[in-house]
């Protein structure tokens, strides 16, 4: 096959590799090999299959892209198999026929001719005159060549340009131009796997080592992978022996996926060591000289899906020994087929475990699914059935859908769509088939039949060549269609020829010279057809097949088809339009019954050729029978969910698919199918029953014409295990001896074959000085117990013993011989051991452990037992006693276990001699409670019958309930009954008293120790007997008392609810001994539904007091109830009636919700409100204050329903109204003239309500202590500040009010104010000054918030570094203020600026201040100046300072300061004089 065809081809299971077996993969490569090297030997073979070729490449590249096939453009490269250049090739032109047949000569001629000498001897042997021939022909063929290639050229340049504006039709699979090569490598060295892949679009190339994807990232360094303009490669750094594997690279896009292999050998070097080649490799990591043991665990069962869904398989595989990166070579198979990943199966290895990945399950993929798993050491397989259920049909009833959508026959006219009919029909008959098509690379179906055809077998027609197409099937009945079945693999509609024809190309130029056929020459009209037949006959179309003819005409041959009506001579064209180009042709449209004949003749350019030979006469009809019914079928037991059924096969059944089974519960009249695909063998396990149910079977054989009635139905069958014969006993163990007897005892086998142990056979035999003699049987007559006394034997012998169990099944093998035990009496004083241990009741914390009394005595009897445990893997010593006292019983429950611990237990009997021998220890065993576990439940029915309940949800069909006292057997059947009804069964108490007093316990046969226990003790049998006399003399329960409720308008409502009662139940309601009837006075209700009974009055009178009672019967239970309304409880009653109807009546106009409150504002404000209901627009509220009406400034609304009323701040007169927003304000918020009663009315047509609130005496306190509430919580902590006179303490509030009460404390006590502690508030901050402070006022000090309640306080401790910084900060301000006080001051007096004419006088005085007096120095210009004629300065009395010039001149202009100092500090003050001459004043106006 070629190395690269097109994408539609791909494919077809026959043009992947990936099917092949290993050994035809390995002949394959070996070929491939050979014609690479041998470039002529490939060229010859190629001549002697096909005759001479030759290879077109460009019209390959073309065909490529082409959505139709065109004639391959000529090249003169030539090809081998492997599509391998080996060549070039020289044409045989169309007018040297004598060349073209001198070419066909004996096989002996073209094997010892190579191409090229056959050139040479043709071109230069012939004479003159046809080298002048051959020269006039060679111009006209190289003109007409040159011609038809610029047309082409010319056509191709068209199409290109067409599928550049149309990007959909570049668009196919990928397609491998170069596939990787195998390799051989030594160890270290490097080796790279590339090739080269086209697809549109872009192919996603993913690189895989035995199926498992590889990671360059998981093995930094090892891994290179690139990709580069579609060339992809593989790099493995230096190759080791685990690099030995099979690669795929696949290739996926859009349109497909496609894989191509390689294999990388890896040899080690094992001669002379060279330093030239790789070093071997150090170390066990080789698998060659291991043999591995492979084990398949935790594997999948048998699985059941549904259409549509995702499964997964797996198993866990441990291979020992585990080598480093060594990987076993993982298959998966369904029904022996092997399987190879696909976008339906994925299959993932992760070094101990293999998984199979169904990602979307059809039917196709049931059938029994195997994982192999090899190494070189051999396989492990393991193998499970996948049961795959019909998806839920979209149409109720219409049937499921077909399966195994397979193409038979592809060729360029027509492809034979075939597949299986489905199991499911939706309950009524399928009508037929329709079939569905659609072209790959797009998603539009096209309905190919008009009508359903029942046949499974259609020819589809009407396709386009070179195209490829999918296919799937539905099935219709009457009730609708059924849902598509799964797409068939993509097919190309192409002439099989054609696509042998078709190469790539990829290898290099090798020199050699082939002749062959450039194309077939024409003007022959072809001879006729042969072998023509009718290959398939049913009663929508026929199939014809012949085989072209002998002289095809050297051109392109076509056919037509004719028939005529059997008995007639009349033949009509059938294709009369289009001539077929295969060898094959579907006849449509034949009327069915009749009989025809048909012909065949070839055509070409050259005219139309003789007509074949006709068939015989065809009757139009199904062939194909649809098979009988296959025969007797048997149903057998396998498991508790499955039976194995078997069937005779279908006599005569001709071309048979297989065959679908059905079972149905007996009695259900509802069959369900067994498999959703057939099976094509007689014999099927059905798997999924119910166990214990009972089934049915029937068959039904498939093929392409239909399905087959049904078999007979089979006989019942009870679905459970099937039985066999049990295991051998184990443990045989000496309980007694004496002279001539032993007795034995041994354990029960691990596996009783399904059923009963029926009882015991036990031989024995003499061993004499070691060697053992021949076995005797003890007992003819089976045993039931697990001990037996062996009689007959001789004193002071050995013997050797072994028991067989038996059951309904047969008797089984034997145990093991036991131990050589000597026949002696035992004559010790203790007792021997005791035996027979069993346990029960297994829990998370508890057991019960039962056994039997030892066989042997001793000298007294037994008086006691002892129980011993430990844990199971724990050492000897680690034995410790349950009980410290000897146990009289012979069974108890040992408590206080370790959840999930394992024990073993044994016992030792007691008698007056002392403690015997120990017994066998038991089997270990979990303290766990196992899932489904129920307890014994006691029950008292209605007729007040006692009974123990059990129920087991994991029983067998062969399971049994055994009930138990005191873990004996229960003998006095008339004080018990027992009752067993499918997984639940009872003891019934016939006369309970103390005679049952006990423990009662509850064995499940038949499964994994289901039991329970239940202990009636007195007391709890005294508690069952109250109940029971409760049930037999019932009383209606009541979940509440007769009680009495005041409704709407102030009516009173009797009423009490029974807990349940019967719609036979009745009520009688008595007043005061009288029954009393529905009327205007009383109205009565009893809900059945909610037993809750009442009575309703509109009011009460005086007469209504006294005694309500009302009396209940339902059958034979009663009950009544009374409620005694008299004095003071009737009288207050009926006070809240009337009180409630006028409320009622009140509440039908505008009405009060909430009455009338006051509400203080965090932010001290006081607000009256009020919550209002049923208001109109209508609606008026009128506020009053001590009956005045409040004038509010707001509109009323009702939209909360809420009216407020903020209380009004009192008026101030006009010259303070800017002071409104002020902290003095604030305190004027309430005060004693808001004091009084307020009142608020609502009133409109329907009436009115009046709210009123008294806020004098008490009610004005209580508001006030509020206001004095928050003001204190907004108080701030106490704090410390220091003045020039003293230390102060204050704190703020965010309001303040001049009622507020405030005290302030010294040492707990509180102050005396005087001149030098004072108190007092500054807007909203109360201080405490205390003036010239000593170390005597050092203490803590508080301030009190009178608030009516507990108050609030504030503290501050004043001593300490808190005095000590306060006092020094007093003392720094204090002088600060004297110095402040006596420093020195310029007073005023002085201007700024002083302008002056020339020559004027100039006089400034100042007011000068200090203590001491200050110095006083005058300065201009920033100079000293003194006094002199001309400045006069002088300085009086200190305290006046003056500034004197006598006549100022222009050199007076300065700035001019005065500067006064003391100690206590300096000041200035400064001023300016600017001195004008006269005229330049006048000069300047001017």
């Amino acid at each position: 096959m070629s190395g690269s065809i097109p994408f539609y081809q791909k494919h077809h299971l026959h043009y992947d590799r990936g099917y092949r077996s290993k050994e035809t993969q390995s002949k394959v490569s070996q070929y491939q090999a050979s014609s690479r090297y041998s470039a002529s030997g490939s060229a010859s073979a190629a001549t002697r299959s096909r005759g001479l070729n030759v290879s077109s490449h460009s019209g390959l590249e073309e065909s490529r892209l082409s959505p139709s096939p065109k004639r391959a453009k000529p090249t003169y490269l030539a090809v081998d198999k492997d599509n391998q250049i080996i060549g070039y090739v020289v044409p045989i032109f169309r007018g040297s026929q004598e060349f073209a047949t001198g070419l066909s000569d004996t096989e002996e001629a073209r094997v010892r001719d190579t191409a090229a000498y056959m050139a040479r001897r043709d071109l230069f042997t012939s004479g003159l005159e046809m080298e002048r021939s051959e020269l006039i022909s060679r111009k006209e063929t190289m003109r007409e060549s040159a011609e038809r290639i610029t047309l082409n050229k010319r056509i191709h340049e068209h199409e290109e340009h067409f599928k550049r504006m149309n990007e959909d039709s570049l668009m196919h699979a990928p397609e491998f131009v170069i596939k990787p090569r195998s390799h051989t490598v030594w160890e270290k060295q490097c080796v790279r796997l590339h090739c080269t892949v086209s697809g549109w679009p872009d192919p996603r190339v993913v690189w895989y080592k035995n199926n498992v994807a590889l990671d360059p990232l998981a093995n930094p360094g090892k891994y290179k992978i690139e990709s580069r303009y579609s060339v992809h490669s593989l790099e493995i750094n230096k190759c080791d022996f685990d690099d030995t594997a099979q690669y795929r690279v696949s290739a996926m896009n859009s349109q497909g996926e496609l894989s191509a292999f390689a294999s990388v050998v890896v040899k080690r070097f094992k001669g002379e060591m060279d330093e030239f080649l790789p070093a071997p490799r150090l170390g066990p990591v080789s698998e060659y000289g291991i043999t591995f043991q492979t084990h398949i665990v935790d594997k999948f069962g048998v699985s059941f899906g549904r259409e549509g869904e995702t499964m997964s398989l797996g198993c866990t595989v441990i291979i020992y020994p585990a080598l480093h990166r060594y990987q076993p070579e993982v298959e998966w198979y369904r029904d022996d087929v092997l399987l190879s990943p696909s976008k339906w199966t994925h299959m993932h290895w992760s070094g101990d475990r293999a998984t199979l990945t169904l990602t979307h399950l059809n039917k196709e993929d049931e059938g029994l699914y195997t994982l192999r798993v090899t190494t070189k050491s051999g396989y492990e397989t393991y193998s499970a059935y996948v049961f795959v259920r019909d998806a839920d049909a979209e149409v109720e009833g219409a049937p499921a859908a077909p399966l195994d959508v397979r193409c038979l026959d592809a060729n360029k006219d027509y492809i034979i769509v075939a597949w299986k009919q489905p199991a499911v029909d939706g309950g009524n008959s399928i009508l037929g088939y329709f079939v569905d098509r659609c072209e790959v690379g797009t998603t539009h179906w096209i309905q190919c039949n008009d009508t359903p055809v029942k046949f499974a077998r259609f020819p589809v027609t009407g396709l386009v060549e070179g195209r490829s197409y999918i296919f799937r099937v539905r099935a219709v009945n009457k009730s609708g269609i059924s849902r598509p079945s799964r797409v068939s693999e993509p097919v190309a509609a192409m002439d099989p020829a054609d696509r042998a024809r078709m190469r790539g190309t990829s290898a290099p130029w090798t020199g050699q010279i082939i002749v062959t056929e450039e194309e077939p020459a024409e003007g022959i009209v072809p001879s006729k057809p042969c072998d023509l037949q009718v290959t398939e006959a049913t009663k929508n179309y026929v199939v014809l097949s012949w085989k072209p003819p002998g002289e095809k005409g050297l051109e392109g041959v076509m056919y037509y088809v004719e028939k005529c009506v059997s008995g007639t001579d009349s033949w009509q064209r059938v294709n009369t339009e289009i001539p077929v180009k295969s060898p094959r042709f579907a006849l449509f449209d034949l009327a069915e019954g009749k009989a025809y004949r048909f012909r065949v003749r070839c055509c070409n350019s050259a005219g139309v050729g003789e007509p074949s030979d006709p068939t015989e006469a065809t009757t139009v009809g199904d062939k194909l029978d649809i098979p009988s019914a296959p025969g007797k079928v048997i149903p057998t037991r396998n498991t508790d969910t499955s039976v194995v059924v078997s069937w005779e096969a279908s006599c005569n059944a001709k071309e048979l698919v297989g065959y679908y089974i059905e079972g149905s519960i007996v009695g259900s009249n509802v069959w369900e199918p067994c498999n959703n695909k057939p099976v094509n063998v007689t014999r099927f396990i059905c798997h999924g029953l119910i166990t214990g149910e009972k089934y049915v079977f029937r068959v039904r054989a498939v093929n392409a014409a239909g399905i087959s009635q049904f078999s007979q139905e089979s006989e019942a069958v009870e679905v459970k295990a099937a039985i066999a014969s049990p295991a051998p006993p184990y443990g045989i163990t000496i309980l007694e001896c004496v002279r001539d007897s032993m007795v034995l005892a041994w354990k029960q086998p691990t596996f009783i074959g399904g059923a009963d142990i029926t009882g015991y056979f036990v031989d024995y035999r003499e061993v004499i000085d070691g060697v053992p003699g021949k076995w005797h049987e003890a007992n003819i007559k089976a045993v039931s117990e697990r001990a037996y006394r062996v009689s007959d034997l001789k004193e002071n012998k050995k013997y050797q013993f072994q028991v067989r169990a038996a059951n309904m099944a047969g008797v089984g093998i034997p145990s093991l011989p036991s131990n050589t035990f000597l026949c002696e009496e035992w004559t010790i004083a203790v007792p021997g051991p005791p035996h027979d241990l069993q346990i029960r009741e297994a829990r998370n914390d508890s057991l019960v452990l039962l056994w039997k009394p030892p066989v042997y005595q001793g000298r007294d009897p037994v008086n006691g037992f002892y129980v011993d445990i430990k844990e199971a893997d724990a050492p000897e010593e680690a034995w410790r006693g349950v009980n410290t006292k000897a146990l009289e019983k012979t069974y108890t429950k040992i408590k206080d276990l370790k959840e999930g611990e394992k024990y073993v237990f044994r016992v030792r009997a007691q008698n007056k001699a002392g403690v015997g021998k120990v017994s066998d220890v038991t089997e270990p065993v979990p303290a766990l409670t196992k899932p489904g576990t129920k307890e014994i439940v006691v029950d008292v029915d209605d007729d007040g019958v006692i009974s123990l309940n059990f129920e087991c949800g994991n029983m067998t069909p062969d399971s049994k309930f055994v009930w138990s006292k005191n873990y004996e057997d229960i003998t006095d059947t008339s004080r018990l009954t027992t009752e067993t009804k499918g997984t639940k069964s009872k003891v019934v108490f016939n006369r309970p008293g103390e005679e049952d007093i006990g423990v009662y316990s509850c064995l499940v046969t038949h499964t994994d120790g289901a039991s329970s226990s239940y202990t009636l003790s007195e007391e709890e049998l005294k508690r069952l007997l109250e109940i029971s006399h409760d049930h037999k003399f019932p009383i209606i329960p009541l979940k509440s008392d007769l009680a009495v409720e005041l409704l709407e308008k102030g009516r009173v409502r009797f009423w009490l609810q029974a807990e349940k009662m019967s719609n036979n139940g009745k009520v009688d309601y008595v007043f005061n001994d009288n029954v009393v009837s529905q009327g205007e006075k009383y109205k009565m209700n009893f809900d059945k539904n909610t037993g809750v009974i009442e009575m309703t009055m509109e009011s009460l009178t005086p007469a209504d007091e006294g005694t309500y009672t009302f009396q209940l019967q339902d059958g034979k239970a009663t009950n009544q109830s009374s409620l005694v309304l008299i004095g003071d409880v009737f009288k207050q009653l009926q006070k809240e009636s009337e009180f409630q109807r006028k409320e009622y009546f009140r509440k039908q106009g505008p009405h009060f919700i909430e009455y009338l409150s006051w509400e203080v504002t965090p932010e001290c404000c006081v607000v009256l409100k009020c919550k209002v209901g049923n208001m109109k627009k209508e609606t008026s509220a009128l506020w009053h204050k001590d009956r005045h009406q409040i004038k509010v400034d707001e509109h009323l609304g009702f939209a909360e329903g809420v009216l407020k009323l903020e209380i009004a701040q009192r008026d101030l007169p006009a010259d303070t109204a800017d002071i409104v927003d002020s902290p003095i304000w604030r305190r004027l918020k309430i005060s004693k003239k808001d004091a009084g009663v307020y009142e608020v009315i609502l009133k409109d047509d329907r009436g009115q309500d009046t709210s009123t609130l008294n806020l004098t005496d008490q009610g004005f306190k209580d508001l006030m202590n509020e206001v004095f509430s928050v003001i204190a919580n907004s108080s701030t902590p106490l704090k410390i500040t220091s003045t020039d006179e003293g230390i102060r303490l204050y704190t703020f509030v965010s309001y303040y009010n001049d009622l507020l009460q405030v005290t302030w404390h010294y040492k707990d006590s509180a102050i005396a104010f005087s001149d030098r502690i004072k108190s007092g508030v500054v807007g909203e901050q109360l201080w405490l000054q205390i003036t010239e402070p000593t170390e005597k006022d050092m203490g803590k000090y508080a301030i009190e918030f009178y608030d009516g309640k507990g108050g609030l306080r504030r503290t501050v401790d004043l001593s300490g570094q808190a005095f000590d910084d306060a006092f020094a900060e007093f003392q720094r301000l204090k002088a600060a203020a004297i110095a402040e006080r006596n420093r020195a001051r310029v007073a005023g007096g002085l201007p700024d600026v002083v302008t002056i004419q020339e020559g004027k006088a100039l006089n400034l005085t100042c007011n000068i201040s200090g203590n001491p007096v200050p110095e006083v120095t005058w300065l201009k210009n920033d100079r000293e100046i003194t006094s002199d004629e001309h400045c006069i300065l002088k300085f009086e009395s200190g305290k006046f300072a003056s500034f004197t010039i006598t006549g100022v001149n222009t050199s007076d202009s300065g700035k001019y300061s005065i500067l006064v100092k003391n100690k206590y500090g300096t000041e200035s003050g400064d001023f300016t004089v600017s001195v004008f001459i006269p005229e330049e004043a006048g000069g300047k106006k001017k």
